[in-house]
């Protein structure tokens, strides 16, 4: 797949919530997660790493009430999209959360993920 179809379908996938099925259908297996510092887990290596961080942060997910992805905006084997859940987690109350998500794309898989939030 070239990066514009990752793309797409990562945002397809996320749209709906199924974050679990987007990294089994288009990561690497070695792909590289980067959280910013001060993140619970700052790197995941490996797609069994990253399914773990990313069950580990819907265990704190009371209710999910919504999801928005922008359109992808593709540079090369690079894209960039930004969410926001809006999400109850169970220690905090109801927060929405939002985030700037960069991916590079190589031999049509991601092979890495970088999040931008804010973390105060």
């Amino acid at each position: 797949m070239m990066t514009s179809q990752v793309a797409d379908r990562l945002v397809e996938l996320c749209r709906r919530g199924q974050f679990e099925a987007a990294q089994t259908e288009l990561f690497s297996d070695d792909a590289i997660s980067i959280e910013p510092d001060e993140a619970p887990i700052e790197v995941a290596v490996g797609i069994a790493e990253i399914r773990a961080k990313a069950r580990g942060f819907m265990s704190t997910v009371e209710q999910l009430h919504g999801i928005a992805v922008s359109e992808p905006v593709v540079a090369g084997n690079y894209f960039t999209v930004s969410m926001a859940l809006d999400t109850t987690l169970k220690d905090r109350g109801r927060v929405l959360m939002e985030e700037l998500c960069v991916y590079q794309v190589v031999g049509g898989k991601i092979v890495t993920e970088q999040f931008f939030y804010s973390t105060e």
